[in-house]
C-alpha cells in the first residue's frame, strides 16, 4: 500500500511542496524567444538602441500585488519556449502562475523583485534565502521584451542580494534545451554541475524490502539534517521545517534509523538518501510526483535505469548550475527546481 499520496500532476492541482503551497506553477529557467532587434546604432545621437533600452529597465523590490502583472508573463514565458521545443507546457494557467508568485512575494524567506520598462513590469525573479546557499527562480521576461538585457539585469540584481545578504554560494535549475538561458547564467559565472531528468509517473514497485517511509515530524528535523549536511555539505531547515509544517515531508527508515529524507516527491521538492535504496523507497511510496516531475541526476546511472524500469518517463532535461561553494554529494539525492 502506498504511504503517502500526492495529488496528481495530469488534474491541474499542483503543489508547491517543499515550502507547503497549494496550487503552484513552476519553472525554473528564463525563457526568451527570438524577437526582431531594432536597429543597433541610433543615428541621431550615436548610442545605440541596446545601450538606450538598457537604461530604460528598472528593477526593484516586488510587492504582493505585482502578482497580477507577473502572473501571465510568468506563464507566457515557460509556455512559449516549451511549445517552440515540443515539451508539454508546465504551467495550468495564469492564474495558477499568478497565484504562485504572490505566495513567494509574500513569503519572508524569499526576496523577490520585478523589472520594469517605462513604469510597465515586464518580468520577475526570486530568491529563497532560506539555507547557507540561495536558490534562483523562477525568473520570467515577458515576451514581447526579451533579448533586451531585461534577465540579466533580473539576475544580476538577486545575486548582489545574494553577495550582500554572505550567501556562500548560488544555485538554479534551468531547462537544457534552453540555449540562450544556459548562455546567460554561464556568461554569469554559473558552472554546469549535473545534467538532470524530470521523471514523471508511477512506479510498479509500491514498497521497498527493509524500509519503511512516513510522514515527517518536527522531531525528525534535526536527523534529516545531519543527513543533509552529510551528503551535501549543508542543510536546508528552514525549507524542511516548512515542509513538515504542511504535512509534505517524509521519511524513510532502515534498521531504526533515518537513512533518507524528502521535502515532497515533486519539482519544487528535494530528497537525500543514504543510498539510492532510500531514494528507491521514498520515490515508490507516492502514487505520482505533483508538478513536471522528481528530478533525478542523470550521472547515477543505476537511479536512472532502476526508474525507467519501473515504468517512469522522461518529461524533459534540466541542468543544475552552481556559483561559489559547492562539493560533490557524497550520497543519493534528488534536487528540487531552485537546486
Amino acid at each position: 500500500m502506498k504511504t503517502h499520496q500526492q495529488t496528481d500532476s495530469n488534474s491541474g492541482q499542483f503543489l508547491l511542496l517543499n515550502i507547503g503551497w497549494q496550487p503552484v506553477v513552476e519553472q525554473m529557467a528564463s525563457f526568451r524567444r527570438p524577437v526582431a532587434r531594432e536597429s543597433p546604432r541610433d543615428t541621431m545621437n550615436g548610442m545605440s538602441s541596446d545601450a538606450k533600452i538598457a537604461t530604460r529597465i528598472a528593477i526593484r523590490e516586488a510587492c504582493a500585488e505585482d502578482s497580477i502583472a507577473c502572473g501571465p508573463i510568468c506563464y507566457a514565458a515557460f509556455k512559449s519556449i516549451n511549445d517552440k521545443h515540443g515539451f508539454p507546457p508546465d504551467l495550468p494557467s495564469a492564474e495558477y502562475a499568478a497565484d504562485l508568485l504572490n505566495r513567494m512575494f509574500h513569503h519572508p524567506g524569499y526576496y523577490c523583485v520585478v523589472a520594469e520598462m517605462d513604469g510597465r513590469i515586464v518580468g520577475s525573479n526570486c530568491l529563497d534565502e532560506r539555507a547557507a546557499v540561495a536558490g534562483i527562480g523562477p525568473i520570467t521576461v515577458h515576451p514581447e521584451a526579451q533579448n533586451r538585457g531585461v534577465g540579466r539585469k533580473l539576475m544580476e540584481a538577486v545575486l548582489a542580494r545574494a553577495s550582500a545578504r554572505g550567501f556562500v554560494g548560488s544555485r538554479l535549475v534551468q531547462a537544457a534545451f534552453h540555449n540562450r538561458s544556459l548562455s546567460l547564467y554561464t556568461t554569469l559565472g554559473f558552472d554546469v554541475r549535473e545534467p538532470l531528468s524530470c521523471m514523471q509517473g508511477r512506479t510498479d514497485t509500491q514498497h521497498i524490502e527493509g524500509c519503511t517511509v512516513e510522514a515527517a515530524g518536527p522531531t525528525d528535523i534535526e536527523q534529516c539534517n545531519q543527513l543533509a549536511r552529510a551528503v551535501h555539505g549543508l542543510d536546508r531547515g528552514r525549507e524542511l521545517a516548512d515542509a513538515v509544517r504542511h504535512g509534505t515531508a517524509l521519511v524513510v527508515r532502515r534498521g531504526g534509523r533515518i537513512t533518507g529524507y524528502t521535502t515532497a516527491m515533486a519539482f519544487f521538492g528535494h530528497s537525500v538518501g543514504e543510498t539510492n535504496l532510500d531514494l528507491q523507497a521514498m520515490i515508490s511510496s507516492v502514487d505520482s510526483f505533483s508538478g513536471p516531475g522528481i528530478l533525478v541526476p542523470s550521472r547515477n546511472a543505476s537511479l536512472m535505469r532502476w526508474c525507467v524500469t519501473q515504468g517512469l518517463r522522461v518529461v524533459e532535461p534540466m541542468t543544475l548550475m552552481t556559483t561559489g561553494l559547492y562539493s560533490e554529494p557524497a550520497g543519493a539525492y534528488l534536487p528540487s527546481i531552485l537546486f
